[in-house]
């Protein structure tokens, strides 16, 4: 304490002097003086006699500046969303601030997808579509009003390929079919969202023909007409399905535009009861060839059957396939056959007859349900029909075939065709 004390008495000293000297100037000098600032606290005036420093204005300090909000940057998916849609919009929104640089990319690749910012700047979504089971880095930087950036990452991953949904469809894009053909799509996942699917595939015709849907199965839908397509017509199928759920979290994998081409009119009506055939092209009698069909035992099939495009210049028929076995009736083990075109995939065809059954063209039915021909008549068929083009049997005692046993869809009436 005595150090402290000692410091503060020459302290006190000063003072008493400076007071002293201040109440001289203001005897000798007046008020005036004392105006006279410019020595405090630089030290006492030199010389009191000197001319005046002129008297100093005190300004306030300033308001500092507002710090500049700091930019706000959300991105869409969150980081570590997993099965991301690949048709979702990836976005990036900025509040306070702009959108500075984005980068939406492959994880693994690197490769880098297209966006786009809004007029503001302040937004920037994706204008590509997602892979199915990949991951993504998706990386914004935005800058505030005073020019700091700040960035955000998110990566993600894209629906697996567990629940990725895709279709096989016949006819394909600028195949030529019959007249009698429908439209065939065969999905590779249960579509329990029927009607959604039917409104993304748009079926428009040259000649404004509408038709319906029948779903045989949650994996198969076929669309036809009330009548057949128009001879050398186009129909047109636009399939939006890409990213749609089709149901259980099954998401479709394709959009899909394409033409398909219809040729001539081509109908065959064949005669089980004077076995014979009549071929019409374009409805004009073309050509008429003697015929053997299903015998009793095996009748052939009644009604419509349309030409799949499964054609054999050389075929083998087991009798095993279509379930008779060594001693049964009608077994006819093996026979080599030319010219088939199959009409059922269970096992109906037409195709030149056997040379054992040739003698009865146009006499007696003896096959087990196909249509034989002579080899004029078979190889004209093979030439010059096809998938599309449609068989109609009459004067036969047995069923039409199964919608599904190729295609028997003509069998169904039109009012009675469309179904979930």
């Amino acid at each position: 304490m005595a150090e402290f004390e000692e410091t503060k008495k020459p302290r006190k000293g000063w003072k008493i002097a400076v007071i002293s000297l201040v109440a001289l100037v203001i005897a000798g000098g007046g008020i005036g003086a004392a105006t006279v600032n410019s020595w405090m606290p630089d030290g006492l005036l030199a010389d009191s006699s000197a001319s005046p420093t002129p008297t100093k204005t005190v300004e306030s300090t300033p308001e500092p500046t507002a710090a500049a909000i700091p930019a706000v940057i959300s991105l869409t998916p969150a980081t570590g969303t997993e099965s991301v849609n690949p048709v979702s919009e990836i976005a990036a929104e900025v509040a306070n601030g702009t959108v500075f640089h984005a980068v939406l990319k492959e994880t693994e690749t690197g490769a880098v997808l297209d966006g786009e910012l809004a007029v503001s700047n302040s937004s920037w979504k994706s204008t590509t579509p997602l892979k199915f089971a990949t991951a993504y880095t998706f990386n914004v930087t935005a800058v505030d009003s005073e020019g700091f950036k700040s960035t955000k990452i998110s990566t993600f991953t894209t629906t697996p390929a567990t629940h990725e949904a895709d279709a096989v469809l016949f006819p394909n894009d600028g195949d030529t079919v019959g007249v009698a053909q429908p439209l065939q799509f065969v999905f590779s996942e249960p579509v329990l969202n029927k009607e959604a699917v039917e409104k993304a595939i748009k079926i428009t015709t040259s000649t404004g023909q509408q038709g319906s849907f029948r779903w045989y199965s949650d994996t198969l839908v076929r669309y036809r007409a009330a009548d057949y397509w128009p001879a050398n017509s186009t129909v047109n199928v636009d399939m939006q399905l890409l990213g749609m759920d089709l149901g259980n979290g099954m998401i479709a994998n394709f959009n899909k535009n394409y033409n398909v081409n219809i040729g001539n009119k081509v109908v065959m009506e064949a005669d089980a009861g004077a076995h014979v055939v009549n071929i019409f092209v374009n409805d004009v009698l073309t050509k008429t060839y003697p015929a053997t069909l299903g015998d009793e035992a095996f009748p052939s099939a009644s009604g419509y059957i349309v030409l799949t495009n499964d054609q054999q210049r050389y075929a083998t028929f087991k009798a095993s396939t279509i379930g008779l076995k060594p001693g049964d009736p009608g077994d006819y083990g093996s026979v080599d056959v030319e010219y088939a075109t199959r009409l059922s995939y269970s096992g109906i065809f037409i195709h030149q007859a056997t040379t054992s059954a040739m003698p009865y063209l146009g006499v007696r039915n003896l096959s087990h349900g196909c249509i034989g021909l002579s080899a004029e008549g078979a190889s004209w068929v093979f030439n010059n029909m096809g998938a599309g083009d449609i068989v109609h049997t009459v004067n036969t005692p047995n069923e039409t075939i199964a919608p599904t046993d190729g295609f028997g869809d003509w069998n169904i009436p039109y009012e009675q065709y469309a179904s979930r």
